[in-house]
């Protein structure tokens, strides 16, 4: 398989195809995502990845101001929107959309990135820490994991 990972803002050519492949993924917050690309609401620095099997949509993430983390807090960037399809899992996709979306952060200058996740153990095994739960915007509270970027700890 030959696996392409494109960085993408508003301007991109396939900006409203990613939207289009969001919002009809087998992922329910996929449809807010595609919400999130059409309204306009990314920050200019801000990035959606995604990632491509032979021409075909098969995963996305986002890098993003916070994300779902309560803007009361200070940390930023935030990893999020992380999904690969069933057909294209087991092929370290998520890992390579992560890894993207890191070598972005560290390209504006960031020396950590976030992520929330209610996932314990999983993004651990790309070099992220937990440090805690905090309150996310959709109510409750998630883990909130961290890497280092400039440090060298990264993936």
């Amino acid at each position: 398989m030959m696996t392409q990972i494109c960085v993408m803002d508003s301007t991109h050519e396939k900006w409203e195809s990613a939207a289009a492949f969001a919002e009809n993924c087998s992922w329910g917050a996929g449809k807010t995502l595609a919400r999130l690309m059409r309204s306009g609401e990314f920050n200019p620095w801000e990035r959606a990845f995604a990632a491509f099997e032979n021409e075909s949509f098969a995963g996305f993430c986002t890098l993003t101001e916070k994300d779902e983390l309560d803007p009361k807090y200070p940390h930023t960037p935030l990893i999020g929107f992380v999904f690969v399809e069933k057909q294209y899992r087991g092929h370290r996709l998520s890992q390579r959309l992560i890894e993207k979306a890191i070598e972005y952060a560290a390209s504006c200058g960031y020396d950590k990135v976030y992520l929330m996740s209610g996932e314990k153990g999983l993004y651990e095994k790309y070099g992220f820490r937990y440090i805690g739960d905090f309150d996310s915007i959709y109510g409750g509270a998630d883990g909130l994991f961290c890497i280092s970027v400039l440090g060298g700890d990264g993936l």
